[in-house]
């Protein structure tokens, strides 16, 4: 039996480059099944294609197979590759930082660079702009559907030769947790961070308290938001408008206005240069 097919990309819907992959999955495979973790990626953003396989995962079958394609440098020297990861997961991929989040959280336990003397769409060889179509989504349909062995993917190299993009640790000093906001909870302007429950809990902040919150753009050296606002367990806690910290799905802290956009509200950003501490305000 074949294991499932999961792609994601910067693609869009808009035209037919989506489709062509699920097309070469077929080819393969007709009975395979293919899935969309998302292909709204905003363009070139390998950091959000990074997050989105971490926010994934986890909940798919050991054995699923990922693709994954943000690829800024299509055509150029960057190597293509096939990993296993420690939660027993697939990812067929550009080596350019795809890997960074599920490399740090999960772990990476093989490598494999993509042989593309068998691993390549019959009669593309000629092409060099859509390696999503050619090679990712056309070795991971066979990977998937175990035409071909992770073996045969192509030759092993070392886990730790893999591209990585720079990551910012959050950490505990004194009275005050500091952490980078990772990603936005694009729909609803929600910033999630890399604080997990655990620092909390550290601290001793517990659900409604009062805390205060602090954002700052590190590149620009200018402090963003300063408030003071409630920790609660859900939305159901503040008003309308009103901001809101809380624990996400991933169990790491999150920021939110009430049915409003915080990202928007106040310009904020994502990635190692924006930065958000807290501290719990005594009463």
């Amino acid at each position: 039996m074949s294991q499932a097919l999961v792609l994601q990309s910067d693609f869009g819907i808009s035209d037919g480059a989506v489709s062509a992959m699920y097309g070469v999955a077929h080819l393969v495979n007709r009975d395979i099944r293919v899935f969309d973790l998302t292909h709204d990626i905003p363009p070139y953003n390998i950091w959000e294609g990074s997050y989105r396989l971490l926010q994934t995962m986890n909940y798919w079958p050991k054995g699923t197979v990922f693709v994954s394609v943000v690829d800024p440098g299509v055509g150029s020297l960057r190597r293509s590759i096939g990993v296993r990861t420690a939660s027993g997961h697939f990812v067929i991929t550009p080596d350019n930082g795809t890997l960074t989040h599920i490399s740090h959280a999960i772990g990476i336990e093989e490598v494999r660079i993509i042989d593309e003397s068998i691993n390549r769409l019959p009669y593309s060889s000629e092409s060099y702009t859509f390696h999503g179509r050619d090679i990712y989504a056309y070795t991971g349909a066979r990977l998937a559907s175990n035409v071909i062995t992770f073996e045969e993917v192509g030759p092993g190299v070392p886990v730790s030769s893999i591209v990585a993009l720079p990551l910012f640790e959050a950490f505990v000093k004194e009275d005050k947790i500091t952490g980078a906001i990772d990603i936005l909870d694009v729909r609803f302007g929600n910033l999630w961070t890399n604080i997990h429950r655990s620092l909390i809990e550290q601290l001793g902040i517990n659900y409604g308290d009062k805390i205060e919150v602090v954002i700052t753009n590190e590149a620009h050296k200018r402090k963003v938001y300063n408030n003071i606002m409630l920790f609660g367990r859900s939305f159901a806690d503040t008003r309308e408008g009103e901001p809101l910290v809380f624990i996400n799905s991933l169990d790491n802290v999150g920021v939110a206005i009430n049915q409003g956009s915080f990202a928007r509200a106040y310009n904020v950003g994502t990635g190692t240069d924006w930065r958000l501490s807290i501290r719990k305000v005594p009463r």
